[in-house]
């Protein structure tokens, strides 16, 4: 069968609803029925409406009309939850439904915690501050999380807004709520400054390295706070959807949790360009009224090669949200045309081989595109997303995208992380999926090297990160190295190791000897060259690329002028002791050079020595204070 991607009032495909009102839908299903992959889980079957005409498998895709917005379907009554308050009564059933053994009693004991303690508060919007910890839940329920990550959501801001301290949560809530609630606390700006927002970035990756819900619970607070912007003053909104952007954002897409993605970058795209966001918005709905019969011929054309062959697939048209649109085509969006607005997701039922032989159906009902085949199955991204990817030309002309995945894949395809949480959650191997840093390249390599970051280069370290695609190269005994995009064999080679990277003189790439300033492409074969000899220039920084090298590089340069800097000094101190007659190596073998520097202050006399050669210290004070031993 064909179905069209629903889509939000941003123009975001909706795979999955992300809503404080509503479960999410990880993939379409005949009526009434629960597909494996939402059986798997725990998603409830998707419910037509009564009275909605059923879309049979020959039926035409067709376009959203009307307002673009989130499909809610809609919770029971609150009624039906007896004495329950009706304001968490939502909760409660959407999470009774993704979850059916979750505890509801914690959750109501949270959320009545919660509304106590936050009693009185007010958010921009003149609403109760409980709306947002309760919004902030609905939306990790709709994603099928646990009763845990629930509870620690509704009580996020406690510690942070209210007197309520950390132990009173750890004694009231438990070990891992507090642990949750804690790493998605902000650190105090009063007591750390300009530190405070790079602190509380590296407080946010440690704390995900141990439990990655923090970082679900980061994103979809986020989330909640971006689709309430409005009401924040203007002049801030803009600023808060950039530094989403830039530091929220990519987390999502790490963690492949691209149903918060796609709609926080649509969200942030309308703050930081409103008219831009809306000429998109115009554009992009006028060209999905024309989507379905636009897409019919190429429909049909699959749908056969696909009988041919022997595949069960159902073909859904996905349409691109605004931000992907915009950063696309910039403003050029004149008679955009629905194969630029849309692409089409073939989902198939079977296993890996039967998306392999789907891909080839598709290839034989519609001209390839050269080049243009990307396989995230045998490579999968580094946020565990498994598709194929191709471009192929349809019946009048256009080159379109199609996506190709099995059921099985889908969920994992939208939710990411989520997915293999809840997939694990009744497992003995939940604490790994929940972790998962094994699987995450990107958290390993942040944890490389933030703790060696000052806090003035943290920020800036972790955007450059972020921002980076991802390649894998390769060791000459097979050992992959994850990289950003960009990357150099000398970045290479501090992926390695340190030593390594310092010791760099050269590369072998694919057999051919190379200059450690070249450029690595995935699935490139690197052998660093080094001479023991060898040490970093001034002039790598040049080159270099991802933060790791970058850190070691400066701290190698820093510490050579350190030294050279204590050299200079040790030598203007001899020679002024020698015009009296002192010997500097005879007070350093008695340790009076030490007793001098400590009394200055400084905890080791190569310390004395550059600051002596750097000016901070004056040669004549430390002469007179030698002369005095």
């Amino acid at each position: 069968m064909t179905t069209l991607d629903p889509v939000n009032s941003t123009g975001t495909a909706s795979a999955g609803t992300v809503s404080t009102e509503a479960a999410p839908e990880a993939g379409a299903a005949p009526p009434g029925a629960r597909s494996p992959a939402r059986g798997r889980l725990g998603l409830p079957p998707i419910r037509r409406a009564p009275g909605a005409p059923s879309r049979g498998p020959g039926a035409t895709p067709r376009a959203p009309r009307g307002p673009i917005r989130l499909p809610l379907r809609r919770t029971r009554s609150a009624a039906a939850d007896g004495p329950v308050r009706p304001a968490v009564a939502p909760l409660l059933a959407v999470h009774r439904s993704a979850c059916p053994g979750g505890d509801e009693a914690e959750l109501l004991r949270g959320y009545e915690v919660a509304e106590r303690l936050h009693r009185g508060q007010l958010r921009k919007s003149g609403a109760p501050y409980i709306t947002h910890p309760l919004a902030v839940a609905m939306i990790l329920a709709g994603m099928g999380m646990d009763t845990t990550t629930l509870v620690a959501a509704l009580l996020h801001d406690t510690v942070e807004d209210t007197p309520y301290t950390l132990g009173e949560l750890r004694a009231d809530f438990g070990e891992e709520v507090a642990v949750l609630v804690d790493g998605v606390t902000k650190l105090d700006g009063a007591r750390w400054g300009e530190r405070a927002e790079a602190e509380t970035f590296r407080k946010i990756v440690l704390a995900a390295a141990a439990d990655l819900r923090v970082l679900v619970i980061k994103l979809s607070d986020r989330l909640h706070n971006l689709r309430t912007l409005r009401y924040r003053p203007a002049h801030k909104r803009a600023p808060y959807a950039k530094a989403s952007q830039e530091l929220l954002v990519p987390f999502a897409e790490r963690l492949g949790i691209h149903v918060l993605k796609r709609e926080m970058d649509d969200l942030a795209f309308a703050a930081r360009s409103p008219e831009a966001h809306a000429a998109t918005g115009r554009a992009v709905r006028a060209a999905l009224r024309l989507a379905g019969p636009a897409f019919a011929p190429a429909v049909a054309r699959i749908r056969a090669a696909l009988a041919e062959h022997g595949v069960r697939a159902r073909v859904r048209i996905r349409p691109s949200h605004l931000y992907a649109v915009h950063e696309s085509l910039g403003g050029d969006l004149a008679g955009l045309r629905p194969c630029e607005a849309a692409r089409l997701l073939l989902l198939v039922d079977g296993e890996e081989r039967d998306c392999y032989i789907a891909l080839g159906a598709v290839h034989a009902a519609l001209h390839p595109v050269a080049g243009q085949v990307r396989d995230h199955i045998a490579m999968p991204k580094d946020n565990m997303y498994r598709s194929l990817h191709t471009r192929v030309i349809s019946p009048d002309g256009d080159p379109f995208d199609v996506i190709v995945r099995s059921e099985a894949m889908h969920p994992v395809a939208e939710y990411g992380i989520v997915a293999h949480i809840r997939q694990a959650r009744d497992d003995a191997a939940t604490a790994d999926a929940v972790a998962g840093r094994r699987d995450l390249a990107w958290l390993s390599r942040l944890l490389a090297w933030q703790s060696n970051a000052p806090s003035a280069d943290f920020l800036d370290g972790l955007r450059t990160d972020l921002a980076a695609g991802h390649l894998a190269a390769f060791t000459p005994d097979g050992r992959a190295v994850p990289l950003p995009e960009g990357a150099t064999a000398l970045d290479f080679a501090y992926a390695l190791d340190a030593g390594t990277g310092d010791r760099c003189i050269g590369a072998v790439v694919n057999g051919r000897l190379a200059p450690m300033s070249v450029q690595v492409r995935s699935g490139n074969v690197v052998e660093v060259l080094t001479d023991p000899a060898g040490s970093p220039s001034p002039d790598w920084l040049d080159f270099a690329v991802t933060v790791p090298a970058r850190m070691h590089i400066r701290r190698s340069l820093a510490l050579r002028r350190a030294e050279e800097a204590a050299d200079a000094g040790r030598r203007t101190l001899v020679r002024a002791l020698a015009q009296r007659q002192l010997d500097l190596l005879a007070a350093e073998a008695r340790g009076d050079s030490l007793a001098v520097a400590r009394d200055l202050g400084y905890g080791e006399i190569d310390q004395m020595y550059g600051a002596l050669e750097a000016g901070a210290l004056g040669l004549d004070d430390l002469v007179a204070r030698f002369t005095r031993l």
